[in-house]
């Protein structure tokens, strides 16, 4: 099978079914080629105890970065595993994520999303690790 990528229109479609994401207000504004961006203006209620970002919603906004930048190859595609690392407090009331391949097969894909805060400063640093299946997105089941 190859695959034909897909546009950015088509993404922001296929993710307004991500409920939980948009809930968080996090919206895709860039994908295509195996790379995608999503952006997240902070509220209050994005905001833990201590009144900092908090881990979950950074990792909401870097894991629809993820899956925005791995189905723009136009195969559907499954997470099999992901991790985070947290490097600093954000600064600012904006932050973005970025992802980018790192490697792809017939199968798996690797992809790497930093996450930026308004000064630019990478916050966090997400790895994501996809299983491509079989099929073309928005194909049938």
């Amino acid at each position: 099978m190859t695959p034909k990528g897909v546009g950015l229109n088509f993404l922001k479609t296929y993710f307004d079914k991500d409920s939980f994401a948009r809930h968080c207000g996090i919206e895709l504004i860039e994908a295509a080629n195996g790379h995608a961006e999503a952006r997240l203006n902070i509220c209050g209620y994005h905001l833990n105890g201590l009144g900092m970002i908090h881990g979950g919603v950074l990792f909401t906004l870097a894991d629809l970065a993820f899956a925005a930048a791995v189905h723009s190859r136009g195969r559907v595609a499954v997470s099999i595993n992901n991790s985070i690392s947290y490097i600093k407090a954000a600064q600012g009331k904006v932050l973005i994520a970025q992802a980018d391949e790192i490697s792809s097969n017939h199968r798996i894909a690797s992809y790497r999303v930093n996450i930026l805060d308004e000064p630019a400063d990478i916050i966090a640093v997400f790895q994501g690790l996809a299983y491509l299946k079989n099929r073309q997105i928005g194909g049938p089941d």
